[in-house]
């Protein structure tokens, strides 16, 4: 079973993948479990989209144009305040073009309600990371992978079809934004517009350009391990994340909802969960869980709604000495927890990057 955010089970409405419901998804650990969106499509917009999709080939849903493509060169613009006569900068992403994906992306967020699965993305291809490679892509991290189906296939993974689908649109329209830069841009638009804070991001991220750069299947959390707390040491610590920053990101839990008939784990709807937004079903770490904050840690602590779900990895946060101090902080002081979890998403979106040019971009 693959647990949250790092995470597994992504509860799309059937109004954007009609066939959701055949991709049979776990849980993964804080890198979103599962996502809530919906999203009415035209039959002349899904002909286009299924058309122009171009990778996963045992599914028509997924574009192969979106997943398996070659990066093509870097954009290339004259800087700011030099004359057209003066030499392009080439750069893995156009500044220009990531405000404005960023705008579309917000609008989608709007219509979709899919923050919890963009968030869940983002981690799933920054994740990958072993500190302990230094040659890139071997490395794994923020590099664009995930939109590769043998990647797409892991366990870990399952779901994530959707959220490559919600953002296929957005890629073909601003070919100058890297893959990589559109999962971590996806990921932090949708904290800071579900109510959590500012994400301290740069961008210029370098895609790998094949699937034979994808890295192997197993790095990422797992939902209910015999040792829950050397379970999340082991992973995290393999991409230099601290105790504090396994319980900060652990906090993201706030958004979504996990499915029983996709994960295994939590109840087929809730009180909560019952009306959607979205498809209907499942259940939810909080009560509110389209909206960012430190709910979840109150709510893993006093564990007084049953309809509320707590995993071995959430309820562990509580048990461990070292994770309580973080978790008991977090419910106390929400100001604390979004600047810490700001830090930690920033640092987990650069893991294993190339960026070009080498400081990054940042986009305001």
């Amino acid at each position: 079973m693959q647990v949250a955010f790092f995470g597994n089970a992504a509860a799309v409405s059937p109004r954007i993948v009609p066939a959701a419901a055949a991709f049979s998804a776990r849980i993964s650990f804080s890198f979103s479990s599962s996502s809530s969106s919906s999203s009415s499509s035209s039959s002349s917009s899904s002909a286009t989209s299924l058309s122009s999709f171009k990778c996963l080939r045992s599914s028509p849903l997924v574009s192969h144009l979106f997943l398996n493509q070659r990066r093509s060169p870097s954009p290339c613009f004259s800087e700011r305040g030099l004359s057209a006569a003066a030499t392009p900068k080439c750069v893995a992403s156009d500044p220009d073009q990531l405000k404005s994906a960023r705008e579309d992306i917000k609008e989608l967020l709007k219509t979709t309600f899919c923050h919890p699965i963009l968030v869940r993305l983002g981690w799933h291809d920054a994740g990958t990371y072993n500190k302990n490679i230094q040659e890139w892509p071997q490395r794994g991290g923020a590099n664009g992978s995930l939109r590769f189906e043998i990647e797409l296939k892991h366990g870990a993974n399952a779901g994530l079809v959707n959220a490559l689908k919600l953002l296929h649109p957005i890629k073909d329209k601003y070919s100058g934004v890297t893959y990589a830069d559109l999962f971590q841009l996806a990921s932090a638009t949708a904290v800071e517009e579900s109510g959590g804070p500012k994400i301290p991001m740069k961008y210029g991220r370098v895609d790998v350009t094949g699937p034979t750069d994808c890295p192997e299947e197993g790095r990422l959390p797992a939902a209910g391990p015999p040792s829950p707390a050397d379970h999340l040491r082991d992973v995290f610590y393999r991409m230099g994340l601290s105790d504090k920053e396994i319980v900060a990101l652990s906090g993201a839990h706030t958004l979504g909802r996990s499915r029983p008939e996709r994960s295994g784990w939590g109840k087929p709807e809730t009180k909560y969960t019952k009306s959607g937004p979205g498809a209907p079903g499942g259940q939810s770490w909080t009560v509110q869980w389209l909206k960012f904050d430190n709910s979840y840690f109150k709510d893993i602590k006093e564990r007084r709604d049953e309809d509320l779900l707590v995993l071995p990895t959430d309820a562990v946060l509580i048990e461990d000495p070292s994770f309580k101090v973080y978790a008991e902080k977090y419910a106390e002081d929400q100001e604390t927890f979004f600047k810490d979890y700001a830090e930690a998403h920033a640092k987990l979106s650069n893991l294993g990057a190339k960026f070009d040019p080498p400081e990054g971009i940042v986009i305001g």
